[in-house]
């Protein structure tokens, strides 16, 4: 199995990256330099994790004249938040991005969300009680402006983030440059085998987010069971001895699948590259597909009434309401 899926565009992105969602300011910096310290050549960032600036830092540090990697060495994506979805706020936030990044190109950029939110400086416009302000620009009229990205050099490839299959095939349906990947939550218990095989079949890559289930996503319930500790992965786990992240990311990968394991701890960093010198045999992928219960764990929740309710779920584009 290749540690690199090969793109659509021909480019060669690695199986394993390093995420940065959740990884906080004064943490992120050396995050990122353990993990290029110990081999990763694929760092997935956004604008919205608001640490841009300090992945940029580490960057910095490595890529460069006279430093240890070449900019072509290291695949980095980024994406477009939904409060910049107007087709004339695009390339400014990409810019803006590069800015902080201490880039003149992101290898991928991609749409976070197909939603768009009112469009502005906050991160999450709010009316007075509470809701978010949505905009209906459609994510048609937001790809048409990502693709002169591609046109500009400021971006290498375009793709999509928690796009369903109905709005893959809606964006491939009016696109110049086709998305390369959607990147979605993806991991044993939400394996998203149907998702997978329709983006295969049209040619777009997947990368798994929270592939390893997300344990320290801010709204985890204690009554939710935890991937990491499930029963059904401890024994391959032992079987190969291997840690069960490992087994998971391993699952993953051969599946065709890239991941970015977000992590701040360098001795876990290192871990979940070091997937590559053993294999999982049919049963055990199996006895992994057999965990799926179809459980999303990454959707932002609302209370309403007493009971928590997805808090998108009004709006026009949101993408969970189709079955994949």
């Amino acid at each position: 199995m290749s540690s690199f899926v090969t793109l659509s565009s021909g480019q060669r992105m690695p199986m394993v990256g390093l995420g940065t969602w959740k990884s906080s300011p004064g943490q992120v910096k050396q995050a990122v330099l353990a993990a290029l310290e110990c081999g990763y050549r694929h760092i997935d960032c956004a604008a919205a994790y608001g640490n841009e600036q300090e992945v940029g830092e580490a960057l910095a540090l490595w890529i460069g004249p006279g430093k240890a990697l070449r900019r072509e060495e290291v695949f980095v994506t980024s994406k477009l938040w939904n409060t910049k979805h107007e087709p004339q706020d695009v390339e400014e936030a990409c810019r803006t991005t590069l800015a902080h990044l201490g880039l003149s190109y992101v290898d991928l950029y991609l749409m976070h969300w197909p939603m768009a939110f009112q469009r502005g400086q906050e991160l999450m416009p709010r009316r007075a009680d509470g809701s978010i302000r949505y905009s209906d620009t459609h994510y048609r009229d937001t790809w048409r402006a990502m693709e002169s990205l591609v046109d500009k050099g400021l971006v290498k490839a375009v793709g999509l983030s928690n796009f369903n299959a109905r709005q893959t095939d809606d964006v491939i349906s009016i696109a110049r440059h086709k998305p390369v990947v959607n990147q979605v939550e993806c991991h044993p218990y939400l394996s998203q085998t149907d998702l997978l095989s329709h983006c295969r079949s049209v040619g777009v890559s997947v990368t798994a987010y929270s592939p390893l289930g997300s344990g320290d996503r801010p709204w985890a319930s204690p009554d939710q069971p935890c991937l990491l500790e499930d029963s059904r992965l401890a024994a391959i786990s032992q079987r190969h001895q291997k840690t069960p992240a490992q087994i998971i990311l391993r699952w993953h990968i051969q599946r065709g699948v890239a991941c970015i394991p977000k992590s701040v701890t360098p001795s876990r960093i290192q871990q979940n590259l070091e997937v590559f010198d053993f294999s999982l045999s049919q049963e055990d992928m199996k006895l992994i597909e057999s965990i799926n219960c179809n459980e999303r764990l990454i959707v932002p929740t609302v209370e309403r009434d007493g009971k928590k309710v997805w808090r998108d779920a009004g709006h026009p584009h949101f993408p969970f309401h189709d079955a994949y």
